[in-house]
């Protein structure tokens, strides 16, 4: 009898509704061992789970039987879900709509890990929106700036 056998690796990534810096210094690492949880609660590999204050970059190992919007669909609702019963939020936490995702091949593993590890110091020296933007022209996705993330710049208050 034949088996199935894969090797996927997917960066998420997504942000917080407005871009709003509410995933706060003393409750991130909680968050983001959550959410380690909700992908190993659905038997796939977690590689990495690290962000800012307004996103979030997920390094997963997904089996070939996960449809993805219903993958991150779950981390967002249970995560948020989690944020709001702890009450780590000032209000409402919710996740923006839409995500990114993109594939690496195994000998790109350990540069991603790190990168993920390394946001705070990354996001000292470029913006969500720049980094965002330079994920997708790198892997040659066509897009239309009018649909991406609600990018706000960070010195004012959102519309």
């Amino acid at each position: 009898m034949s088996n199935t056998y894969s090797q996927i690796s997917l960066h998420i990534i997504f942000a917080v509704k407005h871009r709003e810096a509410l995933i706060l210094p003393n409750f991130r690492d909680n968050l983001f061992r959550y959410i380690h949880g909700i992908i190993k609660g659905k038997n796939q590999k977690s590689f990495a789970v690290n962000g800012a204050s307004d996103h979030i970059h997920i390094f997963t190992g997904l089996t070939p039987s996960i449809y993805i919007p219903d993958f991150v669909r779950d981390i967002k609702s249970d995560s948020s879900l989690y944020v709001n019963k702890n009450r780590w939020s000032p209000g409402k936490f919710h996740w923006q709509d839409g995500y990114g995702v993109f594939s690496h091949s195994r000998s790109q593993r350990d540069c991603v890990i790190k990168y993920i590890l390394n946001q705070e110091e990354h996001h000292s020296k470029k913006s969500f929106k720049s980094e965002y933007i330079g994920f997708l022209e790198k892997a040659g996705v066509d897009f239309d700036s009018k649909y991406l993330f609600e990018f706000f710049d960070s010195k004012h208050a959102r519309p």
